[in-house]
């Protein structure tokens, strides 16, 4: 499949510019990186069954907290603590090619901003530092799609079912004069199967 991580999220105070940049996020690609199982297509192994290993059942709110904690060590490796941060939690998405009532994956879009352009820039080269440090392979690296040509990252976790995206919105050659400066974090899951008896429906 497209990788997980391949709707952005923009921030959640967005103004006529910024909410220009957000559909451009939100209808680039990033890369083919991760199958529906969050692996690499050089390591995901083909099931014939959906109920296949390789999509461990998860009750929702589990979910969520994994994602939660992917998020959280995603902050600690920016190094951020004075920038403020979106308040957004982790969603529930249908999965590519599988049974929506049978199965979801999570996406937890999250940004931080209100730092000086040279602070998020400082952070973003601190998480592409950090990430294969931790346990991430990053399996795309540089300037997006959008008309900033924002520099972009995407990382596999190596031992977890989860990709990450970051995506350095400041001002570029492009776009001399960004206006709402931030650092923007999408933490996506790999396909889960939902517990007998849960209602997906009322989660998408």
């Amino acid at each position: 499949m497209r990788s997980p991580v391949r709707k952005r999220y923009r921030g959640v105070y967005i103004g006529l510019a910024a909410a220009a940049v957000l559909l451009s996020l939100l209808t680039a690609g990033c890369s083919n990186t991760v199958d529906d199982n969050g692996h690499s297509p050089s390591t995901a192994q083909s099931s014939g069954s959906e109920t296949a290993p390789e999509n461990p059942t998860l009750d929702l709110d589990a979910a969520r907290d994994k994602a939660k904690g992917v998020s959280s060590a995603i902050y600690e490796m920016l190094g951020v603590h004075k920038g403020k941060v979106t308040e957004r939690g982790p969603a529930i998405s249908t999965c590519e090619r599988k049974d929506p009532q049978r199965f979801y994956m999570t996406r937890h879009p999250w940004s931080v901003y209100g730092l000086s352009e040279d602070d998020l820039r400082a952070a973003f080269q601190r998480l592409r530092e950090e990430l294969p440090k931790r346990g991430w392979e990053i399996v795309d690296y540089g300037p997006n799609n959008s008309e900033a040509k924002s520099l972009s990252l995407t990382a596999d976790a190596k031992t977890d079912r989860f990709s990450v995206n970051a995506v350095l919105i400041v001002s570029t050659p492009t776009n001399p004069h960004e206006k709402d400066p931030l650092l923007a974090i999408t933490v996506v899951s790999g396909c889960w199967q939902a517990p007998t008896g849960t209602d997906l429906n009322a989660q998408y």
